[in-house]
C-alpha cells in the first residue's frame, strides 16, 4: 500500500492473517526515490496485490522496475478503499 490505502490495507491483511491465511503488508511512505531493498523484499511474495486510488501507476512502475506480477486494484471513485473489497480482492488471489 502508500498513502491513504494504508487502514484498508493493513486491516484486510490482519482479517485474513487471523484466519491463519499467510499475507503479508508493505506500506510505502516514499516513491521517489524507492526504498533500497523494495526488489528484494517484493522477491519474497508469490503474489503482489497493489490497491491504488488512482488508475495504477504504481502498479506499473513495480512490474518494469522489479519484474514482479504486481496486480493491480484500482478505485476512481473518489472514495477510500472499503476494507472489505481489499479483503475480497485478496481471497480471489490466494484461490
Amino acid at each position: 500500500s502508500w498513502g491513504g490505502t494504508w487502514g484498508a490495507v493493513a486491516t484486510a491483511c490482519r482479517r485474513v492473517a487471523d484466519e491463519g491465511v499467510a499475507v503479508g503488508h508493505v506500506h510505502l511512505r516514499h516513491l521517489n526515490p524507492f526504498p533500497k531493498d523494495l526488489g528484494e523484499i517484493l522477491a519474497r511474495f508469490r503474489k503482489v496485490l497493489v490497491p491504488e486510488l488512482n488508475f495504477g501507476q504504481l502498479a506499473l512502475l513495480l512490474r518494469s522496475r522489479y519484474l514482479v506480477d504486481a496486480v493491480s486494484l484500482s478505485k476512481l471513485k473518489g472514495q477510500p478503499f472499503a476494507i472489505s473489497e481489499v479483503e475480497s480482492k485478496i481471497r480471489e488471489l490466494l484461490q
